[in-house]
């Protein structure tokens, strides 16, 4: 295959790599070094011999991901405070590069975090991409039992953290009014959207203030987002735009990016805060047009 032809091959599959890579890693970062390692390998590939370019492909992408996490995940050990995934615009692919949106919010990211590397890949490759287990199990290089065994304790060990998901339209009431009553510091109305058990996670990375344990719990979260709201965004204006599947705030002061911060909704309210303030992890965040307080 000419260098041009693989070139084109590589390009026509480089989204569903990059959502793969993403989902697996949860930084922009980190996944774009994966598909630019994969491109790589297909560059020195045989590629005649290889009869299904994109799945050689992503199979690549996906064990450079494997090995690359246990690294990662070291870091991560170590890393100041909590640590939320890079956000990702999907104002124009919303599932980025998958069959569906799966393993792409916040919440889900941060669940993914507890899995083992395979119990992940599993999750990722069946859930979003629609991966057969039998093209799986070649991924892994395991058994197609072995990797149906790992995709049931990746979903049972996330339907144990979540519950059921809320409509299109409730998500927009709840939103609302989850806004309404933090912009005009109504504390009452505030912890009356927040499930019982909601928790705020704040990512500054030690780079930036911010809170370096999860706040767990409606009437400790309240007030925290009350204190963070009076203390931290003084001056600033909050643009909703697509991250990660669903609406998004970035934060800005003097029209520069400061903050990405998302809730994670269910029928019993706000279940979930997480605000990025690492600006490592916000250097790729573009003012939004259109903005608006």
């Amino acid at each position: 295959m000419a260098t041009d032809a693989a070139l084109a091959v590589f390009e026509s599959v480089r989204p569903r790599l990059f959502g793969i890579a993403y989902r697996m890693m949860g930084t922009v970062a980190e996944a774009e070094d994966l598909v630019q390692e994969a491109w790589l390998r297909w560059q020195r590939a045989d590629r005649d011999a290889v009869r299904e370019p994109a799945a050689f492909l992503a199979t690549t992408v996906t064990r450079l991901a494997l090995t690359e996490l246990d690294s990662a995940r070291a870091r991560r050990e170590r890393y100041v405070g909590p640590w939320l995934p890079e956000p990702v615009d999907t104002s124009a692919d919303p599932a980025l590069g998958a069959e569906r949106a799966e393993a792409l919010s916040f919440a889900v990211l941060v669940l993914l975090e507890r899995l083992t590397p395979a119990e992940r890949a599993v999750y990722v490759l069946h859930e979003a991409f629609d991966y057969p287990y039998r093209r799986i199990a070649e991924v892994l290089e395991t058994s197609e039992a072995n990797a149906r065994q790992l995709g049931s304790r990746a979903r049972a060990h996330l339907d144990r953290a979540r519950t059921a998901s809320v409509s299109a339209s409730g998500r927009e009431r709840l939103l609302a009014a989850f806004v309404a009553a933090a912009q005009e510091g109504d504390l009452e109305r505030l912890e009356a959207v927040l499930a019982e058990d909601v928790v705020a996670l704040s990512d500054g990375g030690g780079i930036v203030s911010a809170a370096r344990k999860p706040v767990v719990g409606r009437e400790r979260v309240a007030p925290f987002l009350l204190g963070v709201i009076a203390k931290f965004t003084a001056g600033a204006v909050h643009v909703p735009h697509p991250y990660n599947g669903g609406v998004a705030f970035v934060s800005l002061r003097d029209g520069v990016p400061f903050a990405v911060w998302t809730v994670d909704l269910g029928p019993d309210g706000v279940r979930g805060f997480y605000n990025v303030l690492n600006p490592a992890k916000l250097s790729r965040i573009a003012a939004p047009s259109g903005l608006s307080g």
